[in-house]
C-alpha cells in the first residue's frame, strides 16, 4: 500500500444521518474495526440539525410495515422487508437507550422530547466519540478503484484511504454527474429530481392570503393520477403543506418531466363531492336567507379565504343568500371543489433538500445493503432510488439502511438479532 494512503476497515462515504448511523453501529458492534466517515463540506449532520424546523423529525409513528411503506413514493417494496429487520420501533428504543426520549404529535411525527435537532446530533456524536469513529471533513472524493479486495480511494493524488468495506451514504444530488463514481464501478442510476417542494404560483392574487391555512384539503394535479390531501398553507408565492409536498413527492418525476408547469385543482373542502356542495349551498340559502354571503360560511373556512372565493366566482360581498340564483350556488360548488391553479416553478422546502432517483434498487440486496454488482460495497440513505414523504419517513428510511449497511459490513451472513 503506497506510503500516502490511510487504511480503514470501514470507511463511510458521507456525514449524513445514514452515514453516522451506519458508522456508529459498524463501530458499535465490531470494536476491533477502524471505522471512519469521510465528509466533503465542513460539516456533518447538517440536514438532522435543520430539520423539522430544527427540531428534527425523527420517524413517524406508524408501526405496521406495510402501512408504513405507503408513506414512501420510491422504495416501498424494498424496505417492507429491511423494516422487519429495523423498524420505527427499534429506532425509538435505539435513541432512548441512549438517552434521547421521543415524543410523538398529533399528526404522527416523532420529535425529540427536548424540541431541539442539538440532541440528535450530540446523541450521533457522542455515539462516534465513544466508539472512536474518526470523522475527516473535506474530503471530498475523487476517484474508488477496488483492488484486489480493497477499495482504494482517492481525495486527490497525494491523498488516499484504503478500506475492506465500503459505504456509501453521500445522500441525495441534484445532478447526475454526481453519480458518475457510481456508474464507473458498474452502478446503474436513476437520473435524481427533486422531492418534496412547494409550488409557486407567480402573480396570482391568492398570494395576498398568505398564512392563511386549511386543515384538510385536497390536491389533484390535471392529466395525472396525483391526487393528495392534508393541511394546505397558503405563501407569499403560491402553496405549501403536507398536501402540496405529499403531490410534489407523489409527482416528482411527472411535474420534473412537464417542467414545473402544470395546473392543480384545489378542493378546499377535502373530500366533499359538487353535488353535494351545491345541495349544502342551496340549504344555506333557505336557512341564511336574509343574512349576508360574506358573513355566513357553511364550510368554516377562513374568512380571508371565505371572501377570496366569493370575488374568485364574481359574487358581491353585499349579496344577501336569498339573491343567489341556482346557477350561481353551482358554480360556487364548482369552484370549492375544482379551485384551478397555474404553477409555475417550485420552491425547496425550508432546507429539506431531497431527491428521486439514485442507484437502482434492484442491483442491492436489502438484506445487508451490499452492492450486487461490486461484493464489499454497501449503500445507505438518499444516495439510493428511495424516497419518502414528509413526516420523518426520509429519515427513518436513513436509519433502517444505515443499520442494515453497518451489519452488513461487519458479517453479511450474521442474523441481524444477534447484533442487536
Amino acid at each position: 500500500m503506497a506510503e500516502n494512503t490511510t487504511f480503514f476497515d470501514i470507511i463511510i462515504i458521507g456525514g449524513g444521518a445514514a452515514g453516522f448511523f451506519s458508522a456508529v453501529n459498524a463501530a458499535r458492534l465490531s470494536t476491533m474495526k477502524k471505522v471512519a466517515i469521510l465528509e466533503k463540506t465542513t460539516k456533518v449532520l447538517a440536514k438532522v440539525s435543520v430539520s423539522g424546523g430544527g427540531r428534527c423529525n425523527v420517524t413517524h409513528a406508524c408501526f405496521e410495515n406495510r402501512d408504513l411503506v405507503k408513506f414512501y413514493p420510491r422504495g416501498g417494496k424494498e424496505l417492507r422487508g429491511a423494516f422487519s429487520r429495523f423498524s420505527v420501533d427499534q429506532t425509538i428504543e435505539w435513541f432512548r437507550a441512549r438517552g434521547v426520549e421521543l415524543k410523538t404529535e398529533s399528526d404522527g411525527r416523532m420529535f425529540p422530547i427536548s424540541d431541539r435537532s442539538e440532541t440528535i446530533v450530540n446523541c450521533l456524536l457522542s455515539e462516534a466519540n465513544k466508539y472512536n469513529v474518526e470523522i475527516l471533513l473535506q474530503k471530498e472524493l475523487q476517484k474508488i478503484e477496488k483492488i484486489d479486495d480493497k477499495f482504494i480511494l482517492s481525495i486527490n493524488e497525494t491523498e488516499k484511504f484504503a478500506c475492506n468495506k465500503l459505504i456509501i451514504a453521500a445522500g441525495g444530488n441534484s445532478k447526475s454527474s454526481a453519480y458518475d463514481f457510481l456508474l464507473k464501478m458498474g452502478h446503474n442510476i436513476i437520473p435524481p429530481v427533486p422531492s418534496l417542494f412547494t409550488f409557486n404560483i407567480p402573480g396570482n392574487p391568492i398570494t395576498e392570503l398568505m398564512g392563511v391555512s386549511v386543515e384538510k384539503a385536497t390536491v389533484k394535479i390535471e392529466e395525472t393520477t396525483i391526487e393528495t390531501e392534508g393541511p394546505l398553507l397558503i405563501t407569499h408565492w403560491g402553496m405549501s403543506g403536507p398536501a402540496i409536498l405529499k403531490s410534489s413527492a407523489w409527482g416528482a418525476r411527472a411535474l420534473a418531466e412537464r417542467n414545473y408547469d402544470f395546473f392543480a385543482l384545489i378542493n378546499w373542502l377535502h373530500n366533499r363531492r359538487e353535488d353535494d356542495v351545491f345541495e349544502e349551498l342551496k340549504s344555506s340559502k333557505t336557512i341564511y336567507n336574509a343574512q349576508l354571503i360574506v358573513n355566513v360560511n357553511p364550510f368554516h373556512l377562513v374568512k380571508r379565504l371565505w371572501q377570496f372565493l366569493l370575488f374568485k366566482n364574481g359574487l358581491d360581498n353585499e349579496l344577501r343568500w336569498a339573491d343567489l340564483s341556482n346557477k350561481q350556488l353551482r358554480n360556487m360548488a364548482h369552484l370549492l371543489v375544482f379551485d384551478r391553479y397555474h404553477v409555475i416553478g417550485k420552491t425547496t422546502f425550508k432546507e429539506e433538500f431531497v431527491t428521486c432517483g439514485g442507484v437502482t434498487l434492484n442491483e442491492i440486496d436489502f438484506k445487508t445493503m451490499e452492492s450486487r454488482k461490486v461484493k464489499g460495497l454497501h449503500f445507505a440513505g438518499e444516495i439510493l432510488d428511495i424516497d419518502g414523504v414528509t413526516g420523518g419517513f426520509n429519515f427513518q428510511a436513513a436509519w433502517t439502511t444505515g443499520w442494515l449497511a453497518a451489519c452488513g459490513s461487519i458479517e453479511s451472513t450474521l442474523k441481524m438479532e444477534e447484533l442487536k
